[in-house]
């Protein structure tokens, strides 16, 4: 059965701060309330692409505006974190929302922002196997004891744990069928942004592995694709407030690269609006045509779950809800029936 959810950049918007925080966490509240399954996201440091550097705090918030919502990170970017103290985190808001964490992690996309916080890239994957590995641990054992490269522990007592056990529900993300393997092996859920043709490539690819693997007794894991979304009354309408939107995000998007005169290698989202509708990245349009693409998209790919980007770029918060009204009414509720 197919599940909605929603990510977000949490990108800047045309409202200052303040006013940018309170009116995500209304959506997020919206989201709530129409059913979606999880709020997933990203992790993103001194550009406008993220303004929610610190996952866990705007979390805590939402652990507290939400009822039934899931939500977590997509990802935490392991490689600038102390891994004890995240692991703390993570327990806290586990505990904190009832049990509704989704974890997602990952090395961190772009060596630039690791490149801020001392992080050289070479080093990143190490640190990220190394901070897994003993978060992985400390959900297991009472004491974490581990003698690493980059890090070191011995004989630390384990106070908290999540309510959800032995450990929340996990996330990557992926662009390439290169780790997929130990996805499938480990049954973590994960998410592709990539065209049509290069999600059905990973889910299928994937599909295989977990066949593959010892999980016969395990529900299927999720595999999601994210897609930018307007659903607006007419055609004409979301077109142009697409349109509009797509260009500030995609501006956030490529803000330090462009700063530092480099090109991400696993970014691909086509600079021209009509690009990215066109290559399937973006579903614009009236309910109806919203709800053909879905279809088409999803019986093309095969995923079992879709994350929906209501809000980026310049979107208004009126924008972004009547888009999640009317998607909730015309599109998600057609796939319950």
């Amino acid at each position: 059965m197919l599940k909605f959810g929603v990510f977000d950049h949490m990108d800047r918007g045309r409202s200052n701060l303040r006013a940018h925080f309170e009116d995500r966490l209304s959506l997020i509240e919206e989201y709530d309330r129409r059913g979606f399954h999880a709020y997933h996201v990203a992790e993103h440091h001194s550009t406008p692409l993220g303004c929610a550097p610190s996952p866990s705090v705007f979390l805590g918030a939402i652990a507290q505006r939400t009822k039934t919502l899931r939500f977590g990170p997509l990802v935490y970017a392991l490689s600038l974190y102390h891994p004890l103290r995240l692991f703390e985190e993570i327990c806290m808001l586990d505990q904190m929302s009832g049990g509704r964490i989704e974890l997602g992690i990952g090395r961190g996309i772009s060596p630039i922002e690791l490149g801020f916080y001392g992080v050289a890239a070479s080093d990143a994957q190490g640190i990220y196997l190394e901070a897994s590995e003993i978060i992985f641990q400390a959900f297991r054992s009472q004491r974490l004891n581990f003698d690493g490269f980059h890090f070191r522990f011995k004989d630390v007592p384990i106070e908290l744990k999540p309510i959800q056990l032995p450990h929340p529900p996990l996330w990557v993300g992926v662009s390439r069928p290169e780790g997929l393997e130990w996805a499938a092996h480990r049954h973590v859920n994960v998410v592709c942004n990539g065209r049509v043709e290069q999600v059905a490539e990973i889910r299928n690819l994937y599909k295989r592995h977990c066949l593959e693997s010892s999980a016969e007794n395990r529900s299927a894991p999720m595999i999601g694709m994210s897609r930018h979304i307007v659903v607006a009354p007419s055609r004409d309408e979301a077109w142009s407030i697409g349109a509009r939107a797509y260009t500030s995000w995609h501006k956030s998007l490529m803000h330090l690269w462009r700063a530092n005169g480099a090109l991400p290698s696993t970014l691909s989202f086509p600079e021209e609006f009509a690009d990215a509708v066109g290559a399937g990245y973006c579903i614009v349009g009236s309910p109806d045509e919203v709800r053909a693409n879905v279809q088409d998209q999803v019986g093309r790919t095969g995923v079992n779950y879709l994350l929906c980007r209501f809000a980026f770029g310049d979107l208004s918060f009126s924008e972004s809800l009547r888009s999640v009204q009317l998607f909730d009414d015309h599109i998600m509720k057609s796939f319950s029936q």
